[in-house]
Protein backbone atom coordinates (compact mmCIF):
# COMPACT_ATOMS: atom_id res chain seq x y z
CA UNK A 1 0.00 0.00 0.00
CA UNK A 2 1.37 2.89 -1.01
CA UNK A 3 1.70 6.36 1.33
CA UNK A 4 -0.15 9.69 -0.20
CA UNK A 5 2.04 12.72 -0.83
CA UNK A 6 3.19 15.12 1.33
CA UNK A 7 1.08 17.24 -1.25
CA UNK A 8 -1.68 15.44 -0.91
CA UNK A 9 -1.85 15.21 3.05
CA UNK A 10 -1.50 18.98 2.64
CA UNK A 11 -3.94 19.35 0.41
CA UNK A 12 -6.75 16.99 2.25
CA UNK A 13 -6.14 18.88 5.55
CA UNK A 14 -8.47 21.76 6.48
CA UNK A 15 -6.87 25.34 6.20
CA UNK A 16 -8.65 26.95 9.04
CA UNK A 17 -8.12 24.10 11.30
CA UNK A 18 -4.52 23.83 10.59
CA UNK A 19 -4.98 27.82 10.77
CA UNK A 20 -6.57 27.58 14.43
CA UNK A 21 -3.68 25.25 15.80
CA UNK A 22 -1.54 27.24 15.27
CA UNK A 23 -3.32 30.47 16.65
CA UNK A 24 -4.64 29.20 19.95
CA UNK A 25 -1.62 27.20 20.93
CA UNK A 26 0.55 29.28 19.43
CA UNK A 27 3.96 26.52 18.53
CA UNK A 28 2.92 25.70 15.28
CA UNK A 29 0.38 22.54 16.21
CA UNK A 30 -1.08 23.29 12.61
CA UNK A 31 2.27 22.13 11.32
CA UNK A 32 1.74 18.73 12.96
CA UNK A 33 -1.75 19.06 11.57
CA UNK A 34 -0.37 19.11 7.92
CA UNK A 35 2.74 16.67 8.92
CA UNK A 36 4.57 19.43 7.81
CA UNK A 37 7.55 18.77 10.41
CA UNK A 38 10.38 21.26 9.13
CA UNK A 39 8.37 24.62 9.53
CA UNK A 40 6.55 22.63 12.55
CA UNK A 41 10.89 22.63 14.04
CA UNK A 42 11.08 25.88 12.69
CA UNK A 43 8.60 27.54 14.42
CA UNK A 44 9.49 25.75 17.86
CA UNK A 45 13.18 27.34 17.59
CA UNK A 46 11.93 30.58 16.54
CA UNK A 47 9.43 30.63 19.74
CA UNK A 48 12.05 29.18 22.50
CA UNK A 49 14.73 31.84 20.69
CA UNK A 50 12.36 34.32 21.61
CA UNK A 51 11.63 32.90 25.24
CA UNK A 52 15.44 32.60 26.12
CA UNK A 53 16.25 36.14 24.70
CA UNK A 54 13.12 37.41 26.89
CA UNK A 55 14.62 35.91 29.53
CA UNK A 56 18.52 37.06 29.02
CA UNK A 57 17.49 40.53 28.45
CA UNK A 58 15.16 40.08 31.45
CA UNK A 59 17.63 39.65 34.24
CA UNK A 60 17.95 42.54 36.87
CA UNK A 61 15.15 44.36 35.42
CA UNK A 62 13.27 46.62 37.44
CA UNK A 63 9.15 46.01 37.95
CA UNK A 64 8.51 48.59 35.39
CA UNK A 65 10.39 46.62 32.94
CA UNK A 66 9.56 43.36 33.43
CA UNK A 67 5.81 44.12 32.96
CA UNK A 68 6.94 45.79 29.98
CA UNK A 69 8.96 42.60 29.08
CA UNK A 70 6.36 40.69 29.46
CA UNK A 71 3.99 42.79 27.06
CA UNK A 72 6.85 42.77 24.67
CA UNK A 73 7.48 38.13 24.93
CA UNK A 74 3.50 38.42 24.43
CA UNK A 75 3.55 39.98 21.32
CA UNK A 76 6.22 38.47 20.28
CA UNK A 77 4.48 35.18 20.75
CA UNK A 78 1.00 36.50 19.15
CA UNK A 79 2.79 37.57 15.97
CA UNK A 80 4.49 34.37 15.58
CA UNK A 81 1.38 32.94 15.89
CA UNK A 82 -0.34 34.87 13.75
CA UNK A 83 2.05 34.31 11.00
CA UNK A 84 2.12 30.58 11.31
CA UNK A 85 -1.55 30.78 11.05
CA UNK A 86 -1.83 32.79 7.62
CA UNK A 87 1.19 30.49 6.47
CA UNK A 88 -0.50 27.16 6.97
CA UNK A 89 -3.73 28.66 5.94
CA UNK A 90 -2.11 29.56 2.22
CA UNK A 91 -0.30 26.22 1.72
CA UNK A 92 -3.10 24.36 1.59
CA UNK A 93 -5.20 26.96 -0.92
CA UNK A 94 -1.56 27.12 -2.68
CA UNK A 95 -1.42 23.03 -3.21
CA UNK A 96 -4.97 22.98 -4.00
CA UNK A 97 -4.51 25.80 -6.55
CA UNK A 98 -1.60 23.86 -8.32
CA UNK A 99 -3.70 20.63 -8.10
CA UNK A 100 -6.19 22.31 -10.01
CA UNK A 101 -4.12 23.81 -12.43
CA UNK A 102 -1.10 21.79 -12.89
CA UNK A 103 1.60 23.97 -14.27
CA UNK A 104 2.29 23.65 -18.04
Amino acid sequence: MMSPSPQAILAASSAWVAGLLNVVPGLGTGYIYQRRWKAYWITSAVTSAWFVLGVVLGQGAEVEAVQQNQLIGLGGLLLVAGVTAAEAAVAVKRVRQAKVNPPA
